[in-house]
C-alpha cells in the first residue's frame, strides 16, 4: 500500500499499566522524508478488576492465558471502536496496535502481547496491523526495543532518545548504526511502591524527594548481572518480579527510602548506559512528568541538554511510533532493525489482519 499519506490509529499498553494509549496520527511522506501530525489522542484507564488480572498475569497458567487474550481482545476492541467513534474518524488505512505484554522470554524464543488476536479486525471492522515482537524472537532477536526504528526516521535531531516508562530504553546512532537497548525497571518498581501508599504513582517523585538512599541496596541493584550485559539486551515484567522486588525487600526501610534508592539507581544506570555524557537527551513517557528523577539524571549527566517535547509527543510517542510500524509493515518496508534486537537481519515484522 504506497501512498503519500495514511490515517493511523496507535494503539498501545504498556507495562506500567496506567491504561491503553490512543493516538489519530495522519502520517505523510515524500521523497523519502516521513511527517507527521497526532490529532486526537486519549488514554483510557483499565477498570480495577483489569489491573488486578494483568498484574497477576505473569504466573497464569497456559489455559488462563488463552483465556485473558481473548478476553482482552474483546476489551481491545471496544476501547478502539469508542475512540473511532467518539472523535468521528473517517477513512482509516489501520489501526496498529502493540497489544500488552504478558510474557518477554527471548532467550526461550517466547514472547507474548495479548490482544492480538486475528478476529479484532472484525470486532472493530477496521484493517490491523499488530503482533510486532514474534516474529524478531523467533529470527533470534529480543523482539525489542522496537520504537528506536521511529526514533531514527521521525527525531534523528537528537543524539539519544529515551522512553521512562515501565522500563527506561535508549536508542542513538553509533558507527552508522541505530543501537537500542532497555537499561533498567522504572514505573514498573516505582507505581509498586507507590501503590502501597494508596497511590497510583508518586506525583512529580515528591515522595521519593523525601526518602533516603540507602548505599547497601544501591550497591546491590548496580551490581546486578544485566547491567554488565552488552546489547542487545531487553527486560521484561519476569526481571521485576524475580530479581529487583525481592531484592528491594529484603531491607527493612520505609517505602520512602525504597523510592528514593530506586530513583537513583535508574539514573545512575541511565548515565553508565549513554557512551557520550553530552549531546542532546529527548526523553518522553510518564516518567518524563518524574521531577526528582529527571533532576538525578541531570546531577549524573551534568553535560547534556534534556529535552522534554509537548505533552503528545511525551505521552503518545510509542502508539505514534507504533503506527509508524504498521505504516511500514503495511508498505512491505523494514520496521525492525536487527543492530538493535539482535535478529538475524533486518525485517519487516507484524500481521495484518482484514475484516471479512
Amino acid at each position: 500500500m504506497f501512498k503519500e499519506k495514511y490515517i493511523i490509529i496507535g494503539v498501545m499498553s504498556g507495562t506500567s499499566l496506567d491504561g491503553v494509549d490512543l493516538a489519530h496520527i495522519v502520517f505523510t511522506v515524500k521523497n523519502g522524508k516521513w511527517e507527521f501530525e497526532i490529532a486526537e489522542c486519549k488514554t483510557v484507564s483499565y477498570p480495577l478488576d483489569w489491573l488486578n488480572k494483568l498484574k497477576k498475569a505473569v504466573d497464569f497458567s497456559d489455559t488462563e492465558l488463552q483465556k485473558l487474550n481473548q478476553d482482552y481482545t474483546q476489551l481491545l476492541a471496544t476501547i478502539i471502536s469508542d475512540f473511532i467513534e467518539k472523535f468521528e474518524i473517517k477513512d482509516i488505512d489501520a489501526v496498529c496496535s502493540h497489544g500488552h505484554t504478558i510474557l518477554h522470554q527471548p532467550l526461550k524464543g517466547f514472547t507474548l502481547q495479548i490482544g492480538n488476536l486475528p478476529e479484532i479486525a472484525d470486532l472493530i471492522n477496521q484493517t490491523v496491523v499488530c503482533d510486532f515482537r514474534v516474529q524478531d524472537v523467533l529470527l533470534g532477536g529480543q523482539g525489542a526495543p522496537l520504537v528506536p526504528i521511529g526514533d531514527r526516521i521521525l527525531f534523528s535531531e537528537y543524539d539519544y532518545c529515551m522512553n521512562l516508562g515501565g522500563f527506561s530504553n535508549v536508542s542513538s546512532e553509533q558507527n552508522k548504526e541505530r543501537i537500542a537497548f532497555d537499561i533498567s525497571p522504572v514505573n514498573t518498581v516505582l507505581n509498586f511502591y507507590a501503590n502501597q501508599l494508596g497511590l497510583d504513582y508518586d506525583d512529580k517523585g515528591n515522595i521519593s524527594r523525601t526518602g533516603i538512599c540507602n548505599e547497601d541496596l544501591l550497591d546491590e541493584l548496580n551490581a546486578l548481572d544485566y547491567y554488565q550485559k552488552k546489547h542487545p539486551k531487553s527486560l521484561g515484567f519476569e526481571f521485576v518480579k524475580e530479581v529487583i522486588l525481592p531484592k528491594i525487600e529484603n531491607h527493612s526501610i520505609p517505602i520512602e527510602d525504597k523510592l528514593h534508592t530506586f530513583t537513583e539507581h535508574v539514573a545512575l544506570q541511565i548515565a553508565l548506559a549513554l557512551p557520550n555524557k553530552n549531546g542532546s537527551l529527548f526523553i518522553t513517557g510518564g516518567g518524563a512528568y518524574n521531577d526528582f528523577l529527571l533532576e538525578r539524571i541531570q546531577m549524573h549527566l551534568p553535560k547534556m541538554k534534556i529535552i522534554i517535547p509537548s505533552a503528545k509527543i511525551l505521552e503518545f510517542k510509542e502508539a505514534l511510533i507504533f503506527g509508524l510500524l504498521g505504516v511500514l509493515k503495511l508498505r512491505g518496508e523494514i520496521n525492525v532493525l536487527s543492530s538493535v534486537t539482535g535478529a538475524k537481519s533486518d525485517h519487516s515484522s507484524g500481521m495484518i489482519y482484514s475484516p471479512k
